[in-house]
Protein backbone atom coordinates (compact mmCIF):
# COMPACT_ATOMS: atom_id res chain seq x y z
CA UNK A 1 0.00 0.00 0.00
CA UNK A 2 2.93 2.30 0.67
CA UNK A 3 4.29 1.82 -2.84
CA UNK A 4 1.27 2.71 -4.22
CA UNK A 5 1.21 5.93 -2.51
CA UNK A 6 4.92 7.08 -3.36
CA UNK A 7 4.34 6.42 -7.00
CA UNK A 8 1.01 8.64 -6.73
CA UNK A 9 2.80 11.22 -5.17
CA UNK A 10 5.82 10.69 -7.54
CA UNK A 11 3.52 11.28 -10.29
CA UNK A 12 1.45 14.20 -8.76
CA UNK A 13 4.96 16.28 -8.62
CA UNK A 14 6.38 15.03 -11.88
CA UNK A 15 2.59 16.57 -13.14
CA UNK A 16 3.10 19.56 -11.86
CA UNK A 17 6.90 20.10 -13.20
CA UNK A 18 5.87 19.62 -16.66
CA UNK A 19 2.84 21.69 -16.52
CA UNK A 20 3.11 24.12 -19.48
CA UNK A 21 1.55 27.40 -20.10
CA UNK A 22 -1.09 26.69 -22.20
CA UNK A 23 -0.77 27.77 -26.07
CA UNK A 24 -3.36 30.08 -27.95
CA UNK A 25 -3.58 31.30 -31.51
CA UNK A 26 -3.78 35.35 -31.52
CA UNK A 27 -4.32 37.81 -34.40
CA UNK A 28 -2.42 41.17 -33.06
CA UNK A 29 -2.89 44.53 -34.81
CA UNK A 30 -1.64 47.97 -34.18
CA UNK A 31 -2.66 50.91 -36.19
CA UNK A 32 -1.12 52.64 -39.15
CA UNK A 33 2.01 54.79 -38.13
CA UNK A 34 2.74 52.33 -34.97
CA UNK A 35 6.46 52.26 -35.02
CA UNK A 36 8.21 49.18 -35.93
CA UNK A 37 9.69 49.37 -32.08
CA UNK A 38 6.61 48.79 -30.98
CA UNK A 39 5.60 45.53 -33.10
CA UNK A 40 8.69 44.36 -32.84
CA UNK A 41 8.66 44.70 -29.29
CA UNK A 42 5.62 43.04 -28.97
CA UNK A 43 6.72 40.14 -31.06
CA UNK A 44 10.15 39.76 -28.95
CA UNK A 45 8.12 39.32 -25.91
CA UNK A 46 5.86 36.40 -27.49
CA UNK A 47 9.12 34.80 -28.73
CA UNK A 48 10.95 35.41 -24.77
CA UNK A 49 7.91 33.90 -23.76
CA UNK A 50 8.45 30.68 -25.58
CA UNK A 51 5.89 31.82 -28.09
CA UNK A 52 6.18 31.82 -32.03
CA UNK A 53 5.74 33.91 -34.77
CA UNK A 54 3.55 32.54 -37.50
CA UNK A 55 2.84 34.97 -39.89
CA UNK A 56 3.67 38.96 -39.93
CA UNK A 57 0.98 40.60 -41.86
CA UNK A 58 2.42 43.18 -44.97
CA UNK A 59 -0.68 45.19 -45.54
CA UNK A 60 -1.39 45.65 -41.74
CA UNK A 61 0.95 46.78 -38.70
CA UNK A 62 0.37 43.18 -37.18
CA UNK A 63 1.35 39.32 -36.90
CA UNK A 64 -0.69 35.76 -36.14
CA UNK A 65 1.23 34.12 -33.54
CA UNK A 66 0.81 30.90 -31.15
CA UNK A 67 1.71 32.25 -27.29
CA UNK A 68 1.37 31.31 -23.69
CA UNK A 69 -1.74 33.05 -22.09
CA UNK A 70 0.61 34.89 -19.83
CA UNK A 71 2.23 36.66 -22.11
CA UNK A 72 -0.90 37.60 -24.29
CA UNK A 73 -2.28 39.04 -20.75
CA UNK A 74 1.07 41.35 -20.20
CA UNK A 75 1.01 42.12 -24.45
CA UNK A 76 -2.31 43.16 -23.67
CA UNK A 77 -1.77 45.52 -20.84
CA UNK A 78 1.45 47.54 -22.15
CA UNK A 79 -0.48 46.93 -26.24
CA UNK A 80 -3.57 49.16 -24.86
CA UNK A 81 -0.99 52.12 -24.34
CA UNK A 82 -0.47 51.78 -28.83
CA UNK A 83 -4.20 51.04 -29.29
CA UNK A 84 -3.43 47.45 -30.20
CA UNK A 85 -5.94 44.55 -30.89
CA UNK A 86 -5.17 40.93 -29.71
CA UNK A 87 -8.12 38.57 -30.59
CA UNK A 88 -7.90 35.11 -30.86
CA UNK A 89 -6.95 33.33 -34.51
CA UNK A 90 -10.24 31.53 -35.42
CA UNK A 91 -11.32 29.75 -38.55
CA UNK A 92 -14.85 31.27 -39.82
CA UNK A 93 -16.51 29.63 -42.23
CA UNK A 94 -19.59 31.05 -44.71
CA UNK A 95 -22.41 29.48 -45.38
CA UNK A 96 -23.01 28.92 -48.97
CA UNK A 97 -26.98 28.14 -48.29
CA UNK A 98 -29.43 30.48 -46.04
CA UNK A 99 -31.05 28.60 -42.98
CA UNK A 100 -34.61 27.40 -43.86
CA UNK A 101 -34.16 28.35 -48.01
Amino acid sequence: MRFLTTVAAVLAAAQGAFAVDIQKAIIVSFPDGTSDDILHRAMNDIREAGGVITHEYKLLRGFAAKAPQKIIESVTAWGAEFNAIIEEDLVVEISTKAPGF
